[in-house]
């Protein structure tokens, strides 16, 4: 989660933007801001294995894996290392992956 983090504020971008969406949406002079939220579970043998293969790979052999060097926020073993800990998690009878969404419809 920290390279993660990392690497998506380096890009400009904001990793925890659900959390503030009430208050820029305030900020930008919205008056009606109607928050609600949503999410994404992985926890089923099925998603669990999926998740933990696409994050394995993504580590390994993405843009995610090319700014982590680039911007020497890990080196080849970190990311093996954390490929690794996704399969491992993947292979678990007992793992779950909660994404959640914050939400918001704002009107002037």
């Amino acid at each position: 989660m920290d390279l993660y983090q990392r690497i998506a504020r380096r890009n400009g971008a904001e990793p925890d933007a659900g959390r503030r969406l009430v208050s820029w949406a305030q900020a930008a002079g919205f008056t009606d801001v109607a928050p609600t939220s949503s999410n994404w579970l992985y926890a089923t043998a099925q998603q669990r294995r999926w998740q933990a293969r696409v994050w394995g790979e993504r580590v390994l052999h993405s843009a995610f894996a090319e700014q982590a060097l680039e911007y020497g926020f890990a080196n080849p073993a970190d990311l093996a290392r954390i490929s690794a800990g996704w399969h491992r998690w993947g292979s678990t009878d007992d793992g779950w992956f909660l994404i959640p969404n914050g939400e918001v419809i704002a009107r002037a």
